[in-house]
């Protein structure tokens, strides 16, 4: 609803766990860590365990995209299981193949499991099991849990089984029932909410993966937000959500303490008062005791201080009366301050578009955007055609001016003004506060929060393919376009080529777009998409090709 009002591309603050919004602050980064470690490593426990709302799945969620692919990995969301279901789940994640008279036996679920374990074992991969609110597993599953860690060799565990909860998981393996499986956890780590520093960075970080251009929350409503929420990443994507849609309700860009308070009073069901009028309250009691404790004492000073002037006041008046002066002296000329200098009148795109209506047709946006590329239409029809034969392609996209940003190529912005009007207008440069757009022959600055308020995300831009027909690239293709592919990104980060696997998309090529992706913010799925291949191209961009900044984003 409030996405395109804020020039956002999707909502900043789903409470839904994705691993794109993952700011890792250092007590994240460390608990990432911490679970890597126990991937890579052999045998035992390792434990999570957070606050709710700290991020706990967020990392998990993270953990298996970056998952090794030497690695198997079972994941139980639902940990209110009974040990055979416990087993059961665990034989179906890793593919075990059961009898259907074996699914109720622990004896043979557990033989069952054991021979894929030796069989991974044999293969040189790895088996971890996940337990996402392990806080919730009973005694008797976690003995067989604990069971399932004697399934081992002569010199390693088979199994690795990290444990992911909220603080009464640590409650619960501290009994003394449970010590046996507390002495094999080799790994704990316990994740604290946010500082005040990184609630801060992490409200701006979860904005810029959306897509904003500029600051939305003012230093003091993000300080406020941290007091509101203590820190605790859940409450913060509440909190701030609301916020925003308040701000849209209201049509204010800029959102400020007041707005985060009325948020947060929406999600905790009472009345939040601002910080300072508190310490005012206290401060008035203190003033008022002072004052009362005081009034006494002062009372008879005031009244002889009183005395004392009036006393003087009278002595002066006699001694020091001045000459007739039967006229007042002419008071001074005021100075007259210089009037105020006047502000610049600020842009309205939808006056620009009004004056300028006959160069906002699409044919006539098409001939701007193409004659950046060195290319004229023949007539007005098929632009996108016309592009095509001269080695050009077309790209249409929806998003926020972070994927335009991205793509870092000249485009084709598509505006509605107040009457509803579409307009097609070319978007030649842009910076962190104004964008540059060519009107017909002529080139205008206008502030991104001013144009923002009639662009609702749709583009298109030009980009110059090295295949024919560009289509997207993924696993286990071979061909020219991957082979581009690979020199490209080796170009890029350089990295030798690999003659002998030079066109064939494999893993460690999935792996090289998936890291560029995640540097570009980029949708992180290993799949060289048309937007992928744009972006490289960019980053890749040949002497004299038009870009948007000369500084291709990175990161």
């Amino acid at each position: 609803m409030y996405t395109s009002f804020f020039g956002l591309g999707e909502k900043p603050f789903a409470i839904t766990p994705d691993p794109r919004y993952l700011y890792l602050s250092e007590r994240h980064a460390e608990a990432l860590a911490h679970l890597m470690y126990g991937i890579n490593e052999s045998g035992g426990f390792i434990q999570l365990t957070g606050e709710v709302g700290t991020g706990k799945t967020t990392i998990v969620r993270t953990l298996l995209s970056r998952i090794p692919h030497h690695a198997d990995v079972a994941v139980i969301l639902n940990p209110r299981i009974t040990p055979v279901e416990f087993l059961l789940t665990i034989c179906e994640e890793l593919g075990v193949a059961l009898e259907a008279a074996d699914r109720d036996s622990v004896k043979q679920m557990v033989d069952a499991l054991n021979r894929r374990l030796l069989s991974a074992h044999a293969e040189g991969r790895r088996v971890i099991v996940i337990v996402d609110e392990a806080q919730n597993l009973s005694a008797e599953v976690l003995e067989q849990v604990r069971l399932l860690t004697n399934l081992e060799t002569a010199t390693q565990k088979l199994l690795q089984i990290i444990l992911i909860g909220q603080p009464e998981l640590r409650e619960l393996l501290d009994r003394t029932d449970l010590r046996q499986l507390a002495q094999r956890i080799t790994g704990r780590y316990h994740l604290k909410p946010l500082s005040g520093e990184e609630t801060l960075q992490y409200v701006r970080h979860r904005l810029r993966v959306a897509g904003a251009s500029g600051e939305i929350f003012t230093p003091a409503a993000l300080r406020e937000v941290y007091r509101l929420s203590s820190g605790i990443p859940r409450v913060i994507n509440v909190c701030c959500d609301r916020a925003l849609l308040g701000a849209y309700t209201q049509e204010q860009r800029k959102l400020g303490p007041a707005l985060v308070r009325r948020a947060a009073g929406e999600v905790y069901g009472r009345r939040f008062v601002p910080r300072w009028l508190r310490w005012g309250a206290g401060a008035l009691v203190l003033a008022v005791a002072g004052a009362a404790a005081f009034a006494g004492l002062s009372h008879w000073q005031r009244q002889f201080s009183e005395l004392r002037a009036a006393v003087k006041a009278a002595s002066g008046a006699a001694h020091s009366r001045p000459a007739a002066d039967t006229h007042p002296p002419a008071a001074a000329p005021a100075a007259q301050a210089p009037p105020p200098a006047a502000s610049p009148p600020p842009v309205s795109i939808n006056a620009l578009l009004a004056a300028n209506e006959a160069d906002t047709g699409d044919a006539a946006a098409f001939r701007r955007l193409l004659s950046l590329w060195g290319t004229a239409m023949v007539n007005d029809r098929d632009p996108c055609g016309q592009a095509q034969e001269a080695g050009l392609a077309c790209l249409e996209q929806r998003g926020a001016w972070a994927q335009v940003r991205a793509l870092n190529r000249p485009a084709i912005l598509t505006l509605t003004d107040d009457k509803g009007q579409r307009h097609r207008v070319v978007l030649s440069g842009l910076d962190d506060q104004f964008a540059t757009l060519d009107l017909g022959e002529r080139s205008v600055r206008v502030p991104l929060e001013e144009l923002s308020r009639d662009w609702f995300g749709e583009f298109t831009v030009v980009w110059k393919p090295k295949t024919t027909h560009p289509r997207p690239l993924t696993r286990g293709m071979r061909g020219d376009e991957v082979r581009w592919l690979r020199r490209s990104l080796g170009a890029l980060y350089g990295a030798a080529a690999d003659p002998e696997h030079g066109d064939l998309y494999d893993e460690d090529l999935a792996i090289a777009v998936q890291n560029f992706q995640r540097e570009h913010r980029l949708n992180v799925d290993g799949i060289a998409g048309v937007q992928t291949q744009v972006v490289l191209d960019t980053a890749l961009a040949e002497p004299g090709s038009p870009l948007l900044t000369h500084e291709t984003p990175r990161g």
